[in-house]
């Protein structure tokens, strides 16, 4: 399990953008896959939730999450729900004690947000699309219905696919410079003649300064590259796998 310093310094959440390791799954899950969406067997995925939930102190029935879709979409939590009653969204918030906010990732960057004034958290799933799309604008104004206040978030972006690894093609560019030229910075030139590298979490920086946020701390891991610590959505195509294991990021009010 990964923290990052911004959130450790707020003594009334827990949080971790938990590794791959540490779970019961085997093959191509091995091992703490948390996706219901995978191949993976369903209690050997429950196994790996439940573990991932003691690791934050808190019992399983308290993991949250959704069914993702790459949207801006944000649920408002009131109460935990099971896997099986989840809508589709990418994000949550909640002033709720012990739940969990849960996102889950295999190369998308997973955001976890706390106003410890406020006492609101929130989760977002951050993939270029969802990101393109408003979900983290979408995430801070859900908080902000909540009492929070966009200046007091601190949010932390977990290990996601790094601009080294990311390579796009030049319509996937152009998207982005259609909607404002100064995304170019986010771009640098691929390896091949048209091809680009893409910095998915200076992207998302972008959006919450632009939202409001002030303090922001991005993990300095690559899920593409690291193979033994993340689950990959990428490698696995480039491997010719056929199906990949998701990574847990959640975040929870302590009490």
């Amino acid at each position: 399990m990964i923290t990052l310093g911004a959130l450790n310094e707020i003594g009334s959440i827990r949080h971790g953008f938990f590794t791959r390791r540490g779970g019961v799954s085997r093959g191509l899950f091995d091992s703490l896959n948390c996706g219901f969406g995978s191949g993976d067997a369903p209690a050997a995925v429950a196994e790996n939730r439940s573990r991932a939930m003691r690791g934050l102190d808190l019992a399983p029935e308290s993991l949250v999450t959704v069914y993702q879709v790459h949207s801006p979409t944000v649920v408002t939590v009131t109460a935990p729900f099971g896997p099986k009653e989840a809508p589709q969204a990418d994000a949550l918030v909640t002033k709720v004690p012990r739940v969990a906010l849960g996102i889950l990732t295999a190369d998308c960057a997973p955001v976890l947000f706390c106003d410890p004034k406020a006492e609101v958290i929130g989760a977002a799933h951050a993939g270029w699309k969802g990101a393109f799309g408003g979900v983290i604008e979408s995430t801070v104004d859900a908080m902000a219905a909540l009492g929070a206040k966009p200046e007091r978030i601190v949010a932390a972006i977990g290990p996601h696919i790094a601009f080294r690894s990311y390579e796009v093609g030049p319509e996937f560019r152009q998207r982005f410079l259609e909607r404002d030229p100064a995304h170019e910075i986010h771009f640098a030139p691929g390896r091949r003649e048209d091809r680009f590298l893409f910095d998915l979490g200076g992207f998302i920086e972008d959006r919450l300064a632009a939202a409001g946020v002030e303090l922001v701390q991005r993990a300095p891991h690559d899920t593409l590259a690291e193979s033994d610590r993340f689950f990959s959505y990428r490698r696995a195509t480039l491997n010719g796998e056929p199906d990949y294991g998701r990574g847990l990021s959640a975040i929870a009010l302590a009490e």
